[in-house]
């Protein structure tokens, strides 16, 4: 927002300059220049009584002073300088020729020293004028508001039209139309708005496509084990040996188990969102974390008579990752890639120009090039082998791909040059 702000300022102090500077540019010339002749009439006619009266005692001043204001018919009066505060660059003026003009809200008069009484002030009050120029004052001053609304309204044109925009995106969104996104302009005033509420359109249409895909996925993988414990339940029942009807019970007892595992995977996998919300990054020896996690996948490979390989990096890295989850993900990929592999799997980190990357491939039989573009879908499961029943749900690499979105990451699956089997990239943002 610190770019609206700004934006209006400047629209608005800008506004206010320019216009004021064109409106003293068009008038200041005629002030200047134009001379008011009555002051001019004035300043004669104090520079000859200043004369007159220089011919006369002290004492003759107030008395002759008198006598030209009833002659005259001016307001003429004596003075003091020591009575008027004036700084020294206007005391100079006092001398000059028509004398100093001053003015107040109140009254206009001029100055003038008497010669040979430098004491002694002749003052000249002057009329008050009409205001010619008011009329002039009252359209330069309606210019000056009309060309500051008319900045303001070009100024807000762009910002209302950004705000309709968006607000009809928000408007289709609400109907249920969760793939519209906001154009983004680099010049809109507004640009950090927009790109914040196209992220959370797109948070809220991968939450309710993972939502419908969990509850379809759900509700169709648990009728086998509810039609399995409805027919446990009526065999149990309609049985009357006590072997038979244990027997029973305990297969309902492992549907139950499967269910609760699909169930908790299910809502784990849910919840997620909530999690990236939370994470917890921390700078971490990269070297040494891969280390670890190669160690700690050792029995495994063990198990599957699979050489699990660590290629390091030649020079340290010190990166900020969640642990826990980066853990996760990789624990998702390494054990995969144990499964299927037939005598060997290398885990490894290349550092790019930009990026840095975690790879992990095998040299199991690869992957079908029609399973690279949903491999990282919620629930597909590529090899039907796998049961469920085992605790394979297909959720190992939906959950990777989650958390490397956390971390502002990349991640691609492919056939690996090396080894022959499968490939999984993750890149992340390095400099």
């Amino acid at each position: 927002m610190t770019r609206l702000f700004l934006s209006i300022i400047i629209a608005v102090l800008g506004s206010l300059f320019l216009i004021g500077w064109g409106l003293d540019k068009l008038v200041a010339d005629d002030y200047e220049t134009q001379e008011n002749p009555d002051v001019y009439i004035y300043q004669q006619l104090i520079e000859g009584f200043s004369q007159q009266l220089g011919e006369l005692s002290s004492q003759q001043l107030p008395l002759a002073t008198e006598k030209m204001a009833e002659q005259y018919q001016l307001p003429i009066s004596l003075d003091n300088i020591n009575n008027v505060a004036l700084p020294v660059t206007l005391l100079a003026k006092l001398s000059q020729h028509g004398g100093l003009l001053l003015a107040t809200d109140e009254e206009a008069y001029i100055l003038r020293k008497i010669p040979q009484h430098p004491q002694q002030l002749i003052k000249l009050q002057l009329p008050i004028a009409p205001d010619e120029n008011q009329p002039l004052n009252i359209m330069l001053t309606a210019v000056l508001y009309i060309g500051v609304c008319a900045i303001l309204i070009i100024w807000l044109f762009p910002l209302a039209r950004r705000l309709f925009i968006l607000t009809n995106a928000a408007e289709k969104i609400g109907k249920g139309d969760l793939g519209v996104r906001v154009p983004i302009n680099r010049f809109s005033y507004i640009n950090r708005l927009e790109k914040s509420f196209n992220q959370m359109a797109s948070q809220i249409e991968k939450l309710m496509a993972d939502n419908k895909l969990l509850a379809r996925s759900l509700s169709h993988d648990i009728r086998t084990p509810m039609s399995c414990l409805r027919f446990g339940v009526e065999a149990a029942l309609d049985s009357n040996n006590i072997a038979k009807k244990n027997e029973y019970l305990n297969r309902m007892e492992a549907e139950l188990t499967n269910m609760e595992a699909m169930t908790s995977a299910f809502l784990s996998y849910a919840g997620m969102e909530r999690q990236g919300i939370n994470l917890r990054f921390e700078n971490l020896d990269i070297n040494q974390f891969i280390s670890d996690i190669c160690h700690d996948f050792q029995a495994l490979a063990e198990q599957y008579n699979v050489k699990l390989t660590c290629q390091l990096s030649e020079k340290p890295i010190i990166y900020s990752l969640d642990s826990h989850w980066f853990h996760q993900a990789l624990q998702n990929l390494i054990s995969n890639a144990v499964q299927y592999a037939k005598s060997q799997v290398v885990l490894s980190i290349a550092i790019q120009t930009k990026t840095i990357e975690f790879i992990v491939e095998d040299d199991g039989n690869g992957l079908a090039k029609d399973d690279l573009a949903k491999i990282f879908d919620p629930f597909v499961k590529l090899d039907t082998a796998r049961s469920r029943e085992h605790g394979h749900f297909g959720l190992g690499l939906a959950i990777c791909q989650k958390v490397v979105h956390w971390h502002k990451g990349k991640i691609k699956a492919n056939n690996s040059t090396n080894l022959s089997g499968a490939r999984f990239t993750i890149s992340l943002p390095y400099s």
